[in-house]
């Protein structure tokens, strides 16, 4: 026998049954780009109060709507939609086990939020999450069509970057950037230099800073008492459009000329319909267009 070598296998330590002083983190196991971190990110930035409001004080305690609304969506994004496969879900999967924060709603629980709670505020709360996920691309608004033979590739359908979401998102931006400026123009209209609203052409990240300081100087100068949700907007602007729209440029760069979407695992991938594969009906799959 060599030098070194051992007769005897090794094999790395079963720790099953070895005790924990404390819990593990589930945070810790799911990685940071993980969709399930998306959707998080996302209904916690929707308004929920239609929501709240089917809610009356007193009574027992009752899960929170804004949980129940993260375990529906990541549901829906992953094509489950049966409210006790939904339960036994949520009891076994480490990222629903984190999205819920160890809350374990049963089914029927479920199907009474969505079949009554939701019911009266259901389009202004899928609005917002339609668009967000739309803007974070893990939902396309317009299903676009491509010819040719469609080859699956490797790539995770939660990868994939949509140019109709950019194209929307950077629509949005302007129109939103437009109506801040109708504002300053309303209390601030003489401290502003240029009596043009700043989306009437392409818009990037250095209009966008260019134009949200314009707004701030106008109103600071003014002296006028300005909305605080219009701060708010202000400030959420200056922070999160540059990025956004370098983002998109640099998304856009990828797409060319011609490309719908495109994968951020493998960049040679779009999001086609396939004639054929293993589910055999034709779903929306990450393909090669050859």
């Amino acid at each position: 026998m060599a030098r070194g070598k051992t007769s005897t296998v090794v094999f790395k330590r079963n720790l099953q049954g070895q005790t924990m002083l404390l819990p593990p983190d589930l945070g810790e196991l799911i990685p940071s780009d993980h969709p399930v971190r998306v959707v998080n990110d996302i209904l916690e930035r929707i308004d929920i109060t239609e929501l709240l409001r089917q809610y009356r004080p007193g009574g027992t305690s009752s899960y929170h709507p804004r949980m129940l609304l993260k375990v529906l969506v990541y549901s829906y994004i992953n094509n489950l939609y049966s409210s006790r496969r939904i339960e036994e879900t949520v009891s076994q999967n480490i990222h629903y086990m984190w999205l819920s924060g160890m809350s374990r709603p049963d089914h029927n629980t479920i199907n009474r939020f969505r079949g009554k709670r939701l019911q009266g505020c259901l389009r202004p709360i899928f609005t917002q999450v339609v668009l967000l996920l739309c803007e974070e691309g893990l939902l396309s608004i317009k299903e676009l069509y491509t010819d040719g033979t469609k080859i699956e590739a490797n790539a995770g359908r939660y990868t994939f970057v949509w140019g109709n979401a950019i194209k929307h998102s950077k629509e949005r931006i302007k129109k939103q950037l437009n109506e801040l400026w109708e504002y300053a123009k309303g209390v601030a209209a003489s401290e502003l230099d240029d009596p043009e609203p700043p989306g009437n052409g392409p818009i990037d990240s250095e209009k966008v800073k260019d134009t949200i300081a314009k707004i701030n100087d106008a109103l600071k100068a003014s002296g006028a008492k300005v909305d605080k949700k219009v701060k708010q907007k202000l400030n959420y602007a200056k922070n999160r459009w540059p990025d956004a729209l370098e983002r998109y440029a640099r998304q856009e760069g990828v797409l060319g000329e011609g490309r719908s979407s495109y994968s951020k695992t493998d960049t040679d991938a779009s999001f086609m319909r396939m004639k054929e594969d293993h589910m055999k009906n034709g779903q929306l799959k990450p393909a090669y267009n050859v």
